[in-house]
């Protein structure tokens, strides 16, 4: 296989994109909760029918500092609510319907949920954001065009307003029939400009310009994940037609394949669309549901598995939006709570697996003292004709993964990294065996790795857009924890240069 060439403006334009503030902000929260919680909770369903009666909703025991501890537990740095599903159920005494938690027997008709989880996540110093359907199937108007848009902005400024700072505003494509079979045409643009006003620090994901849905809802990832895409993936009617239209429990767990390459060479040469930075983000539950139920407490994924997904989408250029929905009490549920500690404790030890401070780093240019981290970033001179890092240490150590980090803010870079290991046994191929590769890196790229014995590893540079700006190199011994080992290593094929 050869490699897609561009045009010398193409792949300067594609070197040139880089993140704002905002998505760079977003992208550093790394792994961060969705709470689906509401009137579904308390009718066992997924996706309510509307209208349902407020008195419904009387949960006996919630407890968000709960949620948040057990959210920062597991290593998450936000928390995004579903202030209203399509069921159009508010969580918050919004002005503009009756059909809210006011109307409930729930702290006496004067809870505010929105303002609880609000103040829990700033007490605790996680992000807040917030997902507001914009279909709503109480709401009559729905379907009528600018007057339900009125309606959605009233309550989108109501969330916006009244609940401090926002890191995300979470918006999908849900759009079914309302009264007589219509169905709304989304005033998307109308919906933005209000975020930008009033939150210009909140990234608007998903139907949005700034954040873009991997595509499934089961936790699945791309072999490589690009920030830097065309243009036309940020339509928002677009993104609605690949999104749930039904109440489908199978639609949780699909996967397509028609979209596994958006940002290689290949795909940049098959569009002359304008480039930009959109970023990708995993969601998906902890359940096989998103809102809690009693009958699915057995099928809780567990920690093992939801490392998995996060050394995948954390570790593979994307963000993770994992799903914890509380129980009908209004606390996470006992199989949750163990899924999540247990992913944290994984998560908490990645760090502690690192072997690259304890190594002897030789770099082909340019060297820093020690392996790039911590604010110390690797470029390579200009005209380094084959950018690589050396680690090497006195005694043999067992090597299961890599950890590579671009200095995002300057771009996206790298199109092509090898792994090579010198094995203590002193078995080797050439300058060493190739044991990963890799097509692109991007904020951080986890390359698993079947456990090698070796005395050095050098990670070699190939194909690059633009400057080559090294953030983290990090090298793993195996887990000592139950759930941490892999079960799928990255491997020595690769593309030829």
């Amino acid at each position: 296989m050869t490699r897609t060439e561009l045009s010398p403006s193409r792949l300067a334009q594609a070197s040139a994109v880089v993140p704002s503030p905002r998505q760079l902000a977003w992208q550093r929260r790394e792994l961060y909760a969705f709470v689906h919680f509401g009137m579904n909770t308390m009718t066992d369903r997924e996706w309510g029918a509307g209208h349902e009666d407020p008195a419904l909703f009387d949960p006996a025991d919630v407890d968000v500092d709960q949620w948040v501890r057990v959210f920062a537990s597991a290593g998450m740095r936000a928390v995004i609510l579903t202030a209203k599903h399509h069921d159009g159920f508010c969580l918050w005494p919004s002005r503009r319907t009756g059909h809210t938690v006011a109307a409930s027997p729930w702290r006496g008709g004067r809870g505010d949920l929105v303002r609880e989880v609000a103040d829990a996540c700033a007490r605790a110093g996680l992000g807040f954001g917030v997902y507001l359907s914009p279909w709503d199937r109480t709401k009559p108007t729905y379907g009528t065009g600018a007057a339900y848009d009125d309606f959605f902005v009233a309550q989108l400024t109501e969330l916006l307003t009244g609940y401090g700072p926002v890191f995300s505003v979470w918006l999908d494509g849900a759009n079914g029939e309302g009264p007589d079979g219509r169905t709304q045409l989304y005033d998307w643009d109308r919906y933005y400009e209000v975020v930008r006003r009033l939150q210009p620090g909140a990234a608007i994901s998903v139907c949005g310009p700034d954040v873009r849905w991997c595509g499934n809802e089961a936790g699945h990832t791309r072999a490589d994940e690009w920030s830097v895409v065309p243009a036309s993936l940020r339509d928002a009617e677009r993104v609605a037609s690949r999104s749930q239209r039904g109440d489908d429990p199978s639609f949780a767990r699909l996967v397509r394949s028609d979209e596994d390459d958006l940002g290689s060479r290949a795909a940049l040469a098959a569009t002359d669309d304008e480039l930009v930075w959109y970023p990708a983000e995993v969601n998906t539950s902890i359940r096989p549901g998103w809102f809690h139920h009693p009958a699915q407490d057995d099928e809780v994924r567990t920690p093992a598995e939801l490392f998995r997904i996060y050394r995948r989408s954390v570790g593979g250029n994307s963000t993770f939006l994992l799903n914890v929905p509380p129980d009908r009490s209004g606390r996470l549920a006992a199989p949750d709570v163990a899924a999540l500690r247990g992913l944290g404790a994984l998560v908490a030890e990645l760090a502690d697996r690192d072997m690259a401070p304890a190594a002897r780093v030789a770099y082909s240019s340019a060297p820093l003292d020690g392996p790039p981290r911590d604010g110390a970033v690797w470029a390579p001179a200009h005209g380094d004709p084959a950018p690589a890092v050396r680690l090497s240490w006195p005694e043999p150590r067992t090597v299961d993964g890599v950890v590579l980090a671009e200095d995002v803010a300057h771009g996206q870079q790298v199109e092509d990294v090898v792994v090579r290991v010198e094995r203590a046994d002193g078995r080797a191929e050439g300058p060493g065996e190739i044991v990963a590769w890799a097509g692109s890196v991007g904020y951080r790229r986890i390359l698993d790795l079947a456990p090698v014995e070796v005395t050095a590893l050098t990670v070699e540079i190939g194909a690059h857009r633009g400057p080559v700006r090294l953030a983290e190199l990090a090298v793993l011994r195996p887990s000592a924890l139950p759930g941490g080992e892999h079960r799928e290593a990255a491997g020595p094929a690769r593309m030829p240069r």
